[in-house]
């Protein structure tokens, strides 16, 4: 099996519903142009609060892909 390397990023999503669906976002986003991602570590979870509401959830995920160096 070859070496292989893997970058990590930081992302952060967010939804008006859940934590949950803050972190999918972020997913669905970054694998429209980061190919062969392959873990996302919930890193922070917070709530963006207007006039004692929740507006948004915010979930900040450290995700892993395969780097693909250039030669």
């Amino acid at each position: 099996m070859p070496n292989s390397v893997y970058k990590v990023i930081e992302l952060v999503g967010t939804s008006p519903e859940s934590w949950e669906k803050a972190a999918a976002n972020a997913i669905s986003k970054a694998s429209e142009s980061l190919r062969d991602l392959r873990i996302a570590e919930v890193s922070a979870m917070d709530m963006q609060i207007t006039d004692g509401k929740i507006e948004s959830y915010r979930t900040k995920l450290k995700v892993s892909f395969k780097f693909e160096g250039h030669h």
